[in-house]
Formats: structure tokens, sequence, C-alpha cells
């Protein structure tokens, strides 16, 4: 199995918790929850996981990894 960069996955995660953050300021604003599920998808399709919170989880373990 091919393993994501580690600076492209920790980037694209610093994204998904920055647009999270600015989702949870701003639930009914449509742009944002827009473009937290394309940070999200991105984030999935890198770890090869289904959802963003499984995303989220293999993305912090592989790289707490050295």
């Amino acid at each position: 199995m091919l393993l994501p960069d580690k600076t492209v996955l920790a980037s694209h995660l610093r994204r998904y918790r920055l647009w999270e953050d600015l989702v949870h300021a701003e639930p009914r604003d449509p742009a944002r929850r827009r473009r937290l599920e394309d940070v999200a998808y991105t984030l999935c399709v890198l770890t090869g996981r289904r959802t963003a919170r499984e995303a989220v989880t293999a993305a912090e373990s592989y790289l707490a990894r050295r």
C-alpha cells in the first residue's frame, strides 16, 4: 500500500481541523460546510478511509509513527 507523504498529510490534517473549527463557529454557513467536506474528502483519500473521523484517527496514528 502507498503511504502519503507525512508533510502533505499533516498539512491536510491541520486544514481539516481549521475548517472544522470554522464550521462549529458558523454552522449555518454553506460555503464553510462545503469547504470542510472537500478537505475531509481529500483526507479520506490520503488515508484510504471512508469517513472523516476514521481518516483523522488514521492520520494521527500515521503521523505519530517515526
